[in-house]
Formats: C-alpha cells, sequence, structure tokens
C-alpha cells in the first residue's frame, strides 16, 4: 500500500520524506513517538451525508476540534455523520486506523471529496499517512493538493 503511494508521488516528481515508525493508532501514538516535533500532523476523518450517496475524507490540523454539524452545511453535504468500515474498504480501499488523503489513489471512480482545514493551507510539512499507519509522509501542503488533483478527486478548502 505505501509502496504505491511513494511510487506515484516519484512518478509526478512530488518531493516528500518518509519516517518509518511503529504503528499508530491514535493521534495520541504520533505524539508519544515524537512525530509532532517534525512536523503538523494531521487528522483524517471519512464521512458521508446522511443518504449515504456521497462521501468525503476530511483532513485537519491534529489540534482542530471539527464539529460534523456545522462542516456538513460548510461542505454543502447537510448532516453528515462517519462512514462505516465497508464504505472505507468499498470506497478508499482502506481499513480503520489507515485513513488518509492518499486513499483516492484507490477511489477508481474519483467521487471521494478531500476536504482540508483551512489552517493547513500554505503549510511546509504536514505528516500524513501513506495509507498504512506504520509511516509518515511528510508533504508540503501545495504537493498534496496537487497530487490529490493529479489523482482526479475534488478538493475543497473550508475553514472547520
Amino acid at each position: 500500500m505505501k509502496q504505491q503511494v511513494y511510487d506515484f508521488l516519484d512518478q509526478e516528481n512530488i518531493q516528500y520524506e518518509v519516517t518509518e515508525h511503529e504503528p499508530v493508532l491514535t493521534m495520541d501514538d504520533m505524539v508519544r513517538i515524537g512525530l509532532s516535533e517534525k512536523g503538523t500532523l494531521c487528522k483524517n476523518m471519512f464521512v458521508r451525508d446522511q443518504k449515504g450517496k456521497r462521501h468525503w475524507l476530511i483532513v485537519a490540523d491534529n489540534d482542530t476540534q471539527v464539529d460534523l454539524r456545522s462542516l456538513g452545511e460548510k461542505i454543502g453535504a447537510g448532516k453528515v455523520s462517519f462512514a462505516s468500515a465497508d464504505r472505507l474498504k468499498k470506497q478508499l480501499g482502506l481499513a480503520t486506523g489507515y485513513v488518509s488523503p492518499f486513499g483516492v489513489i484507490n477511489n477508481e471512480d474519483h467521487m471521494v471529496t478531500v476536504v482540508f482545514d483551512k489552517v493547513l493551507e500554505g503549510q511546509e510539512r504536514l505528516g500524513i499517512h501513506p495509507n498504512t499507519n506504520e509511516a509518515t509522509i511528510w508533504i508540503s501542503f501545495n504537493d498534496l493538493v496537487k497530487a490529490i488533483e493529479k489523482i482526479g478527486n475534488d478538493v475543497q478548502i473550508v475553514r472547520m
């Protein structure tokens, strides 16, 4: 899974660094092993609309409190809720704990929109999993957006 991400970034000449580490299941685990000292850690949430027809991958600063009620309105979705593990697997090919914006590589119909917290805009070192929780990719916000758009998925930027 992570090699697919590395190969894509290399193919597109997108600069990144990798930190290999023990598997992490929570943001607290990432902070505990010192990753927060290397850059801005991002938390990721996979949500769906009330009818289950549309999906969004939310990327926010680790310290941002995300209110799903107001977020749904900001992204034009109405009410949103967390998507099931089955939906995550079907749409992004990922298991719980591996959620990452790079999951859109597996989103064949390109229907998952990636929504970034506006506070991430312009950041030079974002920490994102490469579709596994055993490594962190350090990449600039601009390059991450470029990668997602190159894959073919839409990007939204909102204040969370």
